[in-house]
């Protein structure tokens, strides 16, 4: 577990999850679905058994390119970041990125804070050699994150979500380490 200061003064433990975060990873998901439309489900979206959560968490703690890390301030989670792997061999090289946040602990320093976490966990798995991620094209501070953290635009996906009736585009990035 480690102890990571925010820039507001803050502190939060940045930890592996486990089995027993099942439950309280599923409703953080649930909640912050509803709390932007970055993500790529909403508020109540995220239909998965508890059962189903700790298989996926189990998973991940074996496997030696995915992981995923939960952020906590009082017990409570505040951010989840997630690197998911293929595990054939053609594609067990690419880490796909993933990192949700409260909406009130945005934009104080934990989004970099996990990805230089999730960055370096893949620089020392001698496997992952590119990161990948999509982002809203309406998310610029999310781009200029991951731009910052060294990721590249490789193309942007035309149309792919639709909110309202009103279509916007992914942006995809890579990072190659």
């Amino acid at each position: 577990m480690n102890t990571v200061e925010m820039k507001n003064g803050q502190l939060a433990e940045l930890r592996n999850a486990e089995e027993y975060d099942a439950k309280n990873i599923i409703d953080f998901y649930n909640i912050v679905g509803g709390e932007t439309t970055f993500l790529s489900f909403c508020e109540g979206e995220y239909r998965v058994s508890v059962e189903q959560q700790a298989s996926i968490i189990k998973s991940c703690n074996e496997s030696n390119n995915n992981t995923m890390i939960i952020a906590l301030v009082d017990d409570k989670i505040i951010g989840i970041g997630t690197i998911s792997s293929n595990q054939k061999k053609k594609g067990k090289h690419v880490g796909i990125l993933g990192i949700v946040i409260k909406k009130e602990y945005c934009n104080i320093g934990l989004g970099r804070i996990i990805m230089d976490y999730l960055i370096d966990w893949c620089k020392s798995n001698k496997i992952t050699k590119k990161i990948s991620l999509v982002s809203s094209q309406n998310n610029p501070n999310a781009i200029e994150l991951y731009k910052k953290c060294g990721f590249e635009v490789e193309g942007i996906l035309k149309n792919e979500v639709c909110i309202d009736g009103e279509f916007s585009d992914l942006v995809s990035m890579g990072l190659m380490i």
